[in-house]
């Protein structure tokens, strides 16, 4: 793990006799139990994930809405001090920088929650487009240990280390200056499971203190810490897309079925090409697929039909909540009906998988 950056609670990982491996160039734990186990407890208990690894860049100013405007897709004005929106940042030809949550601070003052193995690019990319607006661009990542408490028995598990009434946090909004057992955080209602829960950012040198007490207070609900693995399985689940497998460079929101984080009223990077892209149709589209033989998709494997390649698989694996095989990929926009059948190539042989609905879990309200 020589050269990886490392998070405040990677020694606590080790501890923990985790599997560390390197992930956009951080040395993370991709599982300490099993990847069932982990992704049962969030499924059903509770799960803490270190997501120090995430990205934090600030944008603050006079022009900060009117730029954000201009570099988002998503409509800013949808936000108000405590609220967070998902959106995306495009490049010229409408293909995808990254995806992100925008956090709005204060006026003027926003948040952006890029991740990892982008944030480097991200903050360039925002500083070379900041031009001719009044705007202070800073990549704050290094201020910032996050952890994600997720799952059914989230809050209960959070609600024993604060007096602040965390069931007042609606989904998609976050309060600052929360404090949980004396340390200061900023506590949103999001995830990436597709369970209820929470992301916690504190100090980097509390990290290790809030896991221990977030770890305690878990402990008669069955907490689980959990790694990369599982977080893998449960965004997948939930159709959540990961950076370089639903979306890249290639890639526009619009083929990706994200078109609910695209504002066509305004202005912004990338429009004209979604516009064209709407009127020629699209070339692409993401669907989600069940095997009906035995093999497991992976990411890059090819999608024929009779014979024919129409697509290649973004994501698949075993799916521990619906006990299926199952995968997402893109195929060309006449194969994406429900229903329809083609072939996941496996090893060199055809394995037959059928379109179907997806998210392919959802959580009960």
């Amino acid at each position: 793990m020589e050269g990886l950056k490392k998070t405040p609670l990677f020694e606590l990982h080790n501890k923990l006799g985790a599997k560390i491996v390197e992930f956009g160039g951080w040395a993370m734990p991709v599982q300490y139990s099993s990847i069932l186990e982990e992704h049962r407890a969030v499924r059903e208990r509770v799960g803490i994930f270190d997501v120090s690894h995430m990205g934090e860049i600030s944008v603050r100013g006079r022009d900060a809405f009117d730029f954000l405007q201009y570099i988002l897709t998503n409509n800013m004005g949808k936000l108000e001090p405590g609220k967070i929106v998902y959106s995306l940042m495009l490049y010229e030809n409408g293909g995808t920088v990254d995806d992100f949550l925008v956090y709005q601070i204060g006026e003027n003052d926003y948040l952006l929650v890029v991740n990892a193995s982008n944030t480097e690019k991200d903050f360039n990319w925002i500083r070379e487009h900041a031009h001719g607006f009044e705007v202070e661009v800073n990549n704050i990542s290094s201020m910032y240990g996050e952890v994600a408490v997720q799952g059914p028995m989230a809050e209960v598990t959070l609600q024993k280390l604060t007096d602040f009434e965390l069931g007042s946090i609606p989904y998609y909004e976050f309060r600052h200056n929360v404090m949980l057992l004396g340390i200061e955080v900023l506590i949103s209602r999001t995830g990436y499971t597709g369970e209820d829960g929470f992301e916690v950012y504190m100090a980097p040198d509390k990290a290790g203190k809030l896991w221990e007490e977030i770890m305690e207070a878990g402990k008669e609900y069955g907490i689980l810490p959990c790694g990369l693995g599982t977080r893998d399985t449960l965004r997948f689940e939930a159709r959540m897309p990961l950076y370089g497998h639903e979306l890249d460079e290639n890639t526009t929101p619009l083929e990706a079925g994200l078109s609910f984080a695209v504002s066509f009223d305004k202005d912004f990077i990338g429009k004209d090409a979604l516009l064209r892209e709407k009127e020629d149709g699209l070339k692409k589209k993401l669907v989600g697929f069940e095997m009906v033989d035995k093999g497991i998709p992976r990411k890059d494997y090819e999608v024929y039909k009779d014979g024919a390649k129409i697509g290649y698989v973004t994501t698949g694996t075993h799916s521990p909540t619906l006990d299926k095989n199952i995968g997402l990929a893109y195929v060309k926009p006449d194969y994406a009906k429900i229903g329809e059948e083609f072939d996941i190539m496996i090893r060199g042989k055809a394995n037959r998988a059928v379109v179907v609905k997806t998210p392919f879990y959802k959580r009960q309200a």
